[in-house]
C-alpha cells in the first residue's frame, strides 16, 4: 500500500471515494473515508490530488512507517501544492496552477 488516510483529517467530502480508478476507497462506520483494499492501490494519487484538506499522505521508497519521505496536497483555489517530506525532515513544495496545467 502506497497511500494512507487519515481519519482526523477527513471531512466525509467523497472526493477521494468518487476518483479512485480501482474503487478501492469507500467511506467506513463513521463516515470517514478509509483503503478498504490497500493491497490492490497502485499509488496513481488521484485521490491525492483531489482531498481538500490533506487527509491523504502517498508514501515514497518505502512501506508506511519505513524510511522512505511521503507526499500529500493543498489546495488554493486553482493552485495544487504538492508537499514532499523528506526522510531527513526537509520539506519541499511544487505548486501548479491548475489553469495552466494542461498547456503545451
Amino acid at each position: 500500500m502506497s497511500i494512507k488516510i487519515n481519519q482526523e483529517f477527513c471531512i466525509r467530502c467523497k472526493k477521494c471515494v468518487n476518483v479512485c480508478p480501482g474503487n478501492l476507497l469507500d467511506m467506513g462506520d463513521k463516515g470517514k473515508a478509509y483503503v478498504k483494499y490497500p493491497k490492490e492501490c497502485w499509488g496513481c494519487t488521484s485521490c491525492l490530488k483531489e482531498c481538500p484538506t490533506g487527509a491523504i499522505k502517498y508514501y515514497l521508497g518505502a512501506d508506511i512507517g519505513g524510511r522512505g519521505g511521503y507526499l500529500y496536497t493543498k489546495r488554493d483555489n486553482d493552485q495544487l501544492s504538492w508537499l514532499i517530506c523528506k526522510p531527513d525532515g526537509k520539506h519541499v513544495c511544487i505548486t501548479v496552477d491548475g489553469t495552466q496545467a494542461n498547456r503545451y
